[in-house]
């Protein structure tokens, strides 16, 4: 073993490796918890932001790979989380470092890993991994980790990446959001105070469907004057008409948005009622799919922090970050709705709003974590909306 080797993979950590469905197998070394986790695995192109990457509920049921290949370098604090814990089923990086050097390192990743109970592995070719991805598509995997000393079983964890049943058909969104109502009043970090902001005006109610949702698209919220009430995935659309809300929010989450049938017949409910509505990547689905649209499994995914998206009004490029499997189909979309936005690298639909009614969607993360702010505009058209209501109910009044 090189000098090299030794330096970035010491060997007291035990070896583990990847399994895809296809039969390729990566060997590497496991840095987290020990035995084995399936999921589908993706590859995410961020530079920064693995904590946020890995606490994002939408990755539930995948197998994340780290294109960027030192990770660790800047340790885990309690402030960057998406949510309360890991959601990503494991994790895949070239090389791991245990050393980090920022000033706001409060844990190691390793040990954030294994107080999460994740899989995770090092010395994986993650560039011979993303390529193959690329060429044949998201696949089903497994990661394994040694057990006793014993080398991983190669043949069974290329087996149990294969009975892996996948994300198509899945609903992990009613597995993933929370298990009652809740408020939220925190705004976004304030790093010279380290402190959230706390908004003193929140004129608007909006509640949120808790599909997956990432924290700091609620401290967005409430940084432009909203008050937040959360509800879990499968509330009915009654029951929220009930709190007199401004607005309705879908946020974003995992699996495949046609499984949430109880979603879609909710947002056709706002729709009838004309309630101010917006929603983010699983969100932005629920909607196509309530006017009768389609979504599909891509074959790889939007994966990262880097992504170029055009608004289509302003003709301006936006650098976005990304996180979604499943998109709308651009084949069906219904005569309704107007498409606000595309991708510059595959042209599918990341935006649109409907023509009649106050309805905004987003494929995409507009409030990052990690990656640019770019795209945070968009919030403003739903807003403006809950804004004009709230105008014309005084007018009438």
């Amino acid at each position: 073993m090189s000098n090299l080797k030794q330096l970035l993979f010491p060997e007291h950590l035990p070896p583990a490796l990847l399994a895809l469905a296809d039969g390729r197998v990566f060997h590497g070394f496991s840095f987290a918890a020990g035995g084995h986790r399936v999921g589908e695995v993706v590859f995410n192109t961020a530079m920064t932001g693995y904590q946020e990457i890995l606490s994002d509920p939408s990755y539930a049921g995948q197998l994340v790979t780290l294109t960027y290949p030192h990770i660790g370098n800047t340790g885990v604090n309690d402030v960057d989380n998406e949510s309360p814990r890991v959601q990503a089923a494991g994790l895949i990086v070239r090389e791991y470092h245990d050393k980090p050097s920022s000033w706001r390192n409060q844990k190691i990743l390793s040990q954030f890993l294994k107080d999460n109970n994740v899989v995770a592995i090092t010395g994986v070719d993650t560039r011979a991994l993303t390529n193959h991805l690329r060429e044949h598509g998201a696949m089903k995997a497994c990661i394994m980790t040694a057990e006793s000393g014993q080398t991983p079983d190669q043949q069974a964890a290329i087996a149990k990446a294969r009975a892996f049943v996948g994300l198509a058909g899945m609903d992990l969104a009613k597995e993933v959001t929370l298990t009652s109502q809740q408020e939220w009043s925190e705004g976004r970090y304030d790093l010279s105070q380290q402190a959230f902001r706390k908004s003193a005006s929140t004129p608007h109610h909006v509640v949120c469907y808790d599909f997956g949702i990432k924290q700091q698209i609620m401290r967005i919220l409430h940084d432009m004057g909203c008050r937040v009430t959360l509800v879990p995935a499968q509330t009915p659309a009654a029951e929220v008409m009930a709190m007199q809300p401004d607005g309705v929010f879908m946020s974003n989450g995992p699996g495949d948005p046609a499984a949430c049938h109880y979603a879609i017949e909710a947002c056709r409910e706002f729709l009838q009622a004309d309630m101010p509505f917006f929603g983010i990547c699983l969100g932005h689905q629920i909607l196509a799919l309530a006017l009768g649209g389609r979504t599909e499994k891509m074959k790889y995914g939007h994966h990262g922090a880097n992504h170029p998206v055009m608004d289509e009004a302003g003709q301006q490029v936006m650098i976005t970050s990304q996180n979604h499997s499943f998109c709308v189909a651009e084949e069906g979309l219904p005569g309704e709705l107007e498409v606000t936005h595309r991708s510059l690298f595959d042209q599918s639909i990341q935006g649109f709003k409907h023509r009649q009614k106050p309805a905004y969607a987003f494929q995409g993360h507009p409030e990052a974590s990690p990656g640019p702010h770019d795209a945070v505009s968009v919030f403003n058209g739903f807003i403006d909306a809950m804004r004009q209501r709230k105008q014309q109910e005084k007018a009438h009044a």
